[in-house]
């Protein structure tokens, strides 16, 4: 069964180009082609494609409003942005409103076969100077003092905390460390009093919720 795409962007260069490319694509058919984000809206509704692939910036209704109103309406429907924009705010807004795949028009065109398939089987797509973008992103909002292991233990406590909470005695870790069992109980009772965590049962979950160990083979 064919991928069924509609191709909104409002230069009918564009839209003729992205047909003709698409159609030689023997998985895929272009059903529609919108210049505008209001006929957009209308053609997904009366003609349910698998694929939107949309520009932002479009006469009547922008592609994030657009898409923002077809992904709430219609939730089988995937939109694909097809933008010149690599600026933060757009990919953003983009993203937040429902899209599932965002690649720039300097792509190559096997770049777009490729987002396609892979916003059809579930997985979201980014080209790779978009992932950066939502990547920093991501980054600059994380709380800057959040406390973590890797933050309140040294490296050696994380190693002698991961140790225990993998099953081993205090001998063994001191054994596997090189360092004596006195120095082991003097690393375990800092990790305790550092952590506010007074029972390995209870160290051991930290461990796992702090990635340090899975406890799986």
């Amino acid at each position: 069964m064919k991928t069924r795409i509609l191709i909104a962007d409002d230069h009918k260069i564009i839209r003729e180009g992205l047909r003709a490319l698409l159609e030689k694509q023997q998985d895929m058919e272009v059903v529609a082609e919108a210049q505008d984000g209001l006929t957009t809206v209308r053609m997904v509704s009366r003609l349910l494609p698998n694929i939107v692939i949309m520009d932002i910036g479009m006469p009547e209704m922008n592609g994030i409003d657009a898409t923002r109103k077809i992904t709430a309406d219609n939730r089988k429907v995937k939109v694909i942005a097809l933008s010149m924009h690599s600026d933060r705010r757009f990919v953003l807004e983009m993203l937040k409103a429902g899209a599932s795949g965002y690649l720039l028009k300097d792509s190559a065109f096997e770049e777009l076969v490729a987002a396609i398939h892979t916003v059809m089987a579930n997985q979201p797509y980014l080209s790779p100077r978009i992932t950066d973008v939502v990547v920093k992103e991501y980054l600059s909002s994380l709380p800057k003092n959040e406390q973590t292991a890797f933050t309140v233990l040294t490296s050696r406590e994380r190693e002698v905390l991961q140790l225990l909470a993998e099953g081993k005695t205090t001998k063994q870790t001191a054994s596997f460390l090189n360092v004596s069992v006195k120095t082991i109980e003097t690393h375990r009772q800092q990790i305790m009093e550092k952590l506010n965590i007074h029972s390995i049962a209870e160290l051991t979950k930290y461990a796992i919720r702090e990635g340090l160990t899975s406890l799986e083979g």
